[in-house]
């Protein structure tokens, strides 16, 4: 049995996409696993059975760099590949394995808008970092492991929204996104809400609360604001029970996916062709994009910007709101 060091810093949805690789290599090798993260993003791993042990930084790999070298890994399969991933790699000085991040593609299509762009998810990416240890991609998707007391009851929380009594089909609307380009405007979100006369949960962290309680103000009482409210792992109990699930390109987009929902999933200034589309068990794709193509300007940013750098907007502005 070998003992392997996987490293993914951040984020959300990054870190999920690793799930098919730590599956893969738990059942097809029998290795101990270990995982070095961000300790803000620690929770999300701490469900996961394929895992051993976990480590988890603040800022600088100095805070566990003499423990793991206490560990005396075999391997190390670096999912990150940025300076402190390789900071690690040449502090334990073992054999390690890294994927191809594509970025010279990126920023070709970024800058110059030629595509020379892999037809590849990233998570196929990240499993041909393993592939020389003899593993092969189970075909099975995501996984997300939610706590058993992270689960949200349905009954309870209806009782507690304006809904009544019954939650029993909802859409789960996860309204947040890390870059401000990513994100559709407050306008859209209520034209979208206000086209659906059945139940719609809004997702998303503190940050989100104030703009959920305008969507719910303007689009009517068939919206609940959850945003703030709720745990990651509670936001991804009601994407489980979802119905269906809008979202923009984030992570709760590939929790959605991790539990084979049906996912409208919404394109500003980044486009799928990035390879971080909706990733499905073999056999299933549940997901439609919505976007704008043949706009000039797009993609604008391999991960996105606080503003429109053409002030217009239009990748966002320009979508549709009746598709539901």
């Amino acid at each position: 049995m070998q003992k392997i060091l996987i490293i993914r810093f951040s984020s959300i949805g990054d870190i999920v996409l690793t799930s098919p690789v730590l599956r893969c290599l738990k059942e097809q090798t029998g290795a101990e696993l270990h995982f070095l993260c961000k300790t803000s993003y620690r929770t999300l791993l701490e469900a996961n059975p394929n895992i051993n042990k976990i480590y988890s930084i603040k800022q600088d790999i100095k805070e566990v760099i003499s423990e793991l070298k206490a560990e005396k890994y075999d391997v190390i399969i670096d999912l990150h590949k940025n300076i402190r991933s390789l900071q690690v790699r040449r502090a334990l000085g073992v054999k390690s394995y890294s994927f191809d991040k594509i970025n010279l593609a990126k920023w070709l299509i970024v800058n110059f808008k030629i595509n020379r762009l892999p037809d590849m998810h990233i998570v196929d990416r990240y499993l041909a970092a393993v592939e020389s240890l003899g593993v092969k991609n189970d075909g099975q998707g995501l996984d997300y492991f939610i706590p058993s007391d992270q689960e949200i009851d349905l009954y309870d929380l209806a009782k507690k929204s304006s809904f009544g009594g019954s939650l029993q089909k909802y859409t789960a609307f996860a309204i947040g996104a890390a870059h401000a380009t990513k994100r559709l405007p407050l306008e859209k979100i209520i034209a979208i809400c206000k086209s659906v006369k059945s139940p719609i949960i809004l997702l998303g962290g503190p940050q989100e609360q104030a703009v959920g309680d305008q969507i719910c103000a303007a689009a009517g009482p068939h919206v609940l604001n959850t945003c703030g409210q709720m745990s990651l792992h509670q936001s991804a109990s009601l994407v489980r029970q979802a119905s269906e699930v809008i979202s923009h390109d984030t992570g709760m987009m590939h929790i959605a996916a991790a539990f084979s929902k049906k996912i409208i999933s919404i394109w500003g200034n980044t486009i799928p062709e990035f390879g971080m589309y909706p990733y499905y068990p073999r056999g299933i794709n549940q997901n439609t994009s919505i976007e704008v193509k043949g706009l000039s300007c797009r993609p604008c940013s391999k991960i996105g910007s606080e503003e429109c750098p053409k002030g217009h907007f239009r990748c966002m502005r320009d979508l549709p709101t009746d598709f539901l």
